[in-house]
């Protein structure tokens, strides 16, 4: 019963010891967003002056990555399946790199050999009864990171929820550190009236019994604050974070109705504060599993009634969204958006929603719907795929309608201050009038 005492006793090593074991030329994966293991991060970069061209690979980031500031160059190479703010500037100065891939698809990097990973830094659960610890809120491609890799340092921190769904067990960990450090939280955002407004538009579309995937940010914490009245709403989502345990205790999301992990709230990875933290901590309603199931598009279509609601930076008039670039400048990634469309597009009764304001810019107001994506854009979900996009002036139902169509129904719900050029654009595109 206390074998696994022993083993961990036995695993037991300074943080010093455990990242003396990387070496020069190594691929390191690091565990997700909050859940990165803080220790062992700030030890690697300590021992910076012994390695040379380490490869860091990750999603985002929410700690201050200090291996991709400048004078690391010769050390670490950032390797961004998803890039966050702080590692923006390494991207675009071209001192870290960024990877496309579909969420869903990184596990299979690792595991088909594309990415092989040399070592997994992995924060982790105290271990349970039977020597198994939880990889809590980071298991995305954490997990498959960790079953893959040649050599398992893991943080323990008594901080880490324990999650279901996941798992490591310490025979497969080959050196511990033990280091109890506040888990990195995600405040909830500033809720301001466009994101209400669109808060609300999307909210109509959602009925009693739906399930929902949602992203981060203000607008998914608006949508949230208007189904207070809806009943048995479910979870399935990539992530989710704390507007969703008070819809949880009051009744309101259940999971009841969904037609597959039906009772589970299902998610890859968490984002909040410590009340998050707290509610899916040894919850059996909470199931924490890896990409490759959570965003398969095949799995997903087994969800009826799937609401999927993401976030753009451009739509232009034939409904490609752009949901990742300023130009050539690569800001963020393709995460799971095109894993969720895909997968609600062949769900009975699914929505795939795209909810942006309809300006942006903090001095100079600049439209997001356009007549073509920024030179250098990319297209993250294809025109043949878009479904509903949402501004704070309405709803675009884009699906089966023709190029005319989807761009009247996108020209108004643009903000009015750049309708006119927009319009301008439509009658050159299409050699008729706007108001036929």
């Amino acid at each position: 019963m206390n074998d696994w005492r022993t083993t961990y006793a036995d695993k037991i090593v300074s943080v010093e010891e455990a990242v003396s074991h990387v070496k020069s030329g190594d691929r390191i994966a690091f565990s997700h967003a909050c859940g990165e293991g803080q220790a062992l991060t700030a030890e690697l970069v300590k021992q910076a002056p012994r390695l040379e061209n380490v490869e860091i690979v990750h999603m985002v980031a929410m700690s201050t990555a200090p291996y991709c500031q400048p004078g690391m160059e010769k050390h670490f190479r950032h390797n961004a399946l998803f890039v966050g703010g702080s590692t923006r500037k390494a991207v675009e100065e071209g001192r870290a790199d960024y990877t496309p891939c579909f969420f869903h698809e990184i596990p299979s990097l690792f595991r088909d050999g594309l990415l092989p990973i040399d070592v997994a830094f992995i924060q982790v659960s105290e271990p349970d009864e039977n020597g198994n610890c939880s990889l809590g809120i980071s298991v995305d491609y954490t997990q498959p990171a960790a079953e893959t890799a040649k050599l398992r340092i893991a943080q323990v921190n008594k901080n880490m929820p324990y999650t279901y769904g996941n798992g490591i067990n310490l025979k497969d960990i080959d050196y511990i550190v033990e280091k109890d450090e506040p888990l990195i939280e995600l405040q909830p955002p500033h809720i301001g009236d466009t994101e209400r407004k669109i808060g609300e538009y999307v909210a109509s579309l959602i009925k009693d019994g739906d399930t929902l995937q949602l992203g981060i940010g203000a607008i998914p914490d608006a949508v949230l604050s208007f189904l207070g009245e809806k009943k048995d709403l479910g979870i399935h989502s990539e992530m989710f974070s704390d507007g969703v345990v008070d819809l949880a205790n009051k009744g309101v999301i259940t999971n009841a109705k969904k037609t597959i992990d039906q009772g589970k709230f299902v998610a890859n990875f968490l984002m909040g504060t410590k009340k998050l933290y707290d509610f899916v901590d040894h919850n059996p309603d909470v199931l924490i599993e890896p990409a490759d199931y959570t965003n398969d598009p095949f799995v997903v279509a087994q969800v009826d009634n799937i609401i999927c609601i993401n976030s753009a930076m451009q739509v232009d008039l034939m409904g490609q969204v752009n949901a990742e670039m300023i130009g050539y400048r690569q800001f963020s990634g393709v995460g799971g958006q095109v894993d969720f469309v895909r997968g609600a597009s062949r769900s009975k009764g699914g929505k795939a929603i795209i909810a942006m304001p309809s300006t942006t810019g903090k001095t100079k107001k600049i439209s997001k719907i356009v007549s073509l994506l920024d030179e250098g854009s990319a297209v993250t979900t294809s025109r043949n795929d878009v479904d509903y996009v949402i501004t704070e002036f309405g709803i675009a139902a884009l699906k089966g309608k023709t190029l005319r169509q989807r761009a009247k129904a996108l020209i108004a719900i643009a903000h009015p201050d750049f309708r006119a050029p927009l319009i301008e654009e439509f009658e050159r595109r299409f050699h008729c009038k706007y108001a036929q």
